[in-house]
């Protein structure tokens, strides 16, 4: 409690009691120590509260204006205490969370309802765009993050980390061929995104040798659910995560391309936040919530 809120107090508790002894034995403080509370809270107002005599005390018509409103403000302020102790024992309120698109869909989106469920008076406002936001200036929570982090002001928590499949549908595959090498990428649509990425290009391994191919095609796209979509369709061959087509090479829907050249690397995935010593409780949780839950293989 600070030196005004102590005051305040002390000129309740008098009125309250009628004397600054009653006040003193509630306050556990002397007399004398409620009297200088009072006088400095007089003195900061520059209003009499209290008119003394040497058998009572009585509350001036301000004094009496200035309890009504004191009042209220320590119940207003006793209110919010509790309301953030709450927090602490079930988290609240409302979390801004950002992630890509094709993360949004296959990642999140399966997995939100049970996280709503487990903490029913979070409201998760969700935004999904393959943009990187500002955490500060979009008044984001927490945004999903994928590849290289470059923020040190940010603190990461890992989800995991996926790996590149290169993949084409069935269809396509049957009208053009299959690719035997990176090299005969250039006979084929490659299907690419239409804005600047940590790595240029598409990364292969030929025995200890690295080498980026620039590839070329038909259609650029923002989003890696939009690659995804035409790839299925048999537009052309892409590059895309396993967290993202996965299932479908595992399902057939597109086969798998080149493994023998494919980096044995992977893209590190993260849960970014702004770092304070004290996470809200919505934050905290959330971010347990996506360790738990979201599953990626490397």
């Amino acid at each position: 409690m600070d030196n005004r809120t102590g005051e305040i107090e002390a000129f309740l508790r008098t009125v309250e009691g009628g004397s600054f002894a009653a006040a003193a034995k509630a306050l556990r403080q002397t007399p004398s120590a409620v009297s200088r509370s009072v006088a400095r809270l007089e003195a900061r107002l520059g209003v009499r509260l209290l008119t003394r005599t040497t058998r009572s005390l009585s509350v001036t018509p301000e004094g009496e204006r200035f309890r009504v409103q004191a009042q209220k403000l320590l119940v207003d302020l006793d209110e919010l205490e509790r309301s953030f102790a709450a927090d602490k024992s079930e988290p609240r309120g409302r979390l801004r969370v950002s992630a890509s698109t094709p993360f949004g869909i296959h990642q999140l989106l399966p997995v939100l309802p049970e996280f709503l469920q487990r903490y029913p008076k979070i409201t998760v406002d969700l935004s999904l765009s393959d943009a990187v936001v500002d955490l500060v200036g979009e008044r984001t929570d927490v945004a999903i993050r994928h590849g290289p982090l470059r923020d040190s002001s940010l603190r990461a928590r890992k989800l995991g980390s996926s790996r590149w499949i290169v993949a084409a549908s069935p269809e396509y595959l049957q009208r053009h061929g299959t690719p035997q090498t990176p090299s005969d990428l250039e006979q084929h649509n490659c299907l690419n995104f239409n804005y600047r990425r940590s790595v240029e290009g598409w990364t292969f391994r030929t025995g200890t040798r690295v080498k980026q191919y620039h590839v070329g095609g038909n259609f650029l796209g923002n989003s890696g659910e939009a690659l995804r979509l035409m790839c299925l369709g048999g537009a052309g061959v892409a590059r895309l995560a396993d967290f993202l087509i996965g299932a479908d090479v595992r399902a057939g829907r597109l086969v798998p391309l080149l493994q023998n050249y494919i980096r044995a690397d992977s893209e590190d995935v993260h849960a970014l936040y702004i770092g304070h010593t004290r996470l809200a409780a919505r934050v905290r949780v959330f971010l347990d919530f996506l360790v738990e839950r979201v599953s990626l293989d490397a």
